[in-house]
């Protein structure tokens, strides 16, 4: 029993010291670095469609005319090809008999976009894919270095404020306490258009005019800053 009453006593004495202790004070401080990144990689979405009574038929079109696509576009240098999305429904149609119709699309990514839009151009031309949409992006290795100048900006930035936040509360140091820094995640491309599901017209589709434009990368620093040295 003594030693139970002393180790409550003990207790006592450390959450009496801990209430007439007051908390070091701190502000919490955000800075940012933001950056206007190129976009050095392009993706487009390409598709096969086809229709008829009879689904087999229909099936068989549509992968004789992706596997004579897939043999191009794998034939062309620094082209990433993959193939997705197949699938096949019933189309129902009061003016015309009921068939199915039958879609799949391949995916291209690559970092020339001079090669990437003749490709396209080709493929629509020549093997009458449909192009769904295309879009633009920061390849991993130009986020990472952006990215990583960033962050010494955005913690120079977070110094600055916390130096200045100190003053403002009237005291003359500060150090620093728990930070974090976060980047943002990049967006997984989508197709930036849709196009009509039309064949290209007679002669061949005309050359897809690509401009890659530009990303911006962010990096956030947010932390606490504690104050000391009251004036």
């Amino acid at each position: 029993m003594k030693t139970l009453a002393i180790l409550f006593s003990a207790l006592f004495a450390t959450a009496a010291f801990a209430a007439d202790t007051p908390a070091q004070p701190a502000v919490t401080v955000t800075a940012t670095a933001t950056a206007s990144v190129a976009n050095d990689r392009m993706i487009a979405w390409l598709r096969v469609e086809a229709d008829n009574p009879d689904p087999g038929k229909a099936a068989a079109e549509v992968n004789g005319r992706m596997a004579k696509a897939l043999a191009r576009a794998k034939g062309t240098a620094g082209v990433e090809v993959s193939t997705s999305g197949y699938s096949s429904w019933q189309v129902y149609d009061k003016n015309q008999p009921n068939r199915w119709r039958v879609t799949q699309t391949m995916t291209l990514e690559g970092t020339d976009f001079a090669t990437m839009a003749a490709l396209v151009s080709r493929l629509q031309a020549d093997d009458q894919l449909l192009l769904s949409g295309m879009n633009f992006a920061v390849s991993r290795e130009a986020r990472q270095r952006a990215e990583d100048a960033l962050t010494q900006q955005a913690i120079k930035a977070w110094q600055a404020r916390a130096q200045n936040a100190a003053r403002g509360f009237g005291f003359d140091a500060w150090r620093t306490g728990r930070v974090t820094v976060q980047t943002g995640e990049p967006i997984r491309p989508i197709p930036m258009m849709r196009m009509q599901a039309a064949a290209p017209a007679a002669g061949g589709a005309p050359p897809v005019n690509v401009e890659g434009g530009n990303t911006d990368v962010t990096v956030t620093v947010t932390g606490e800053a504690l104050l000391e040295g009251k004036r």
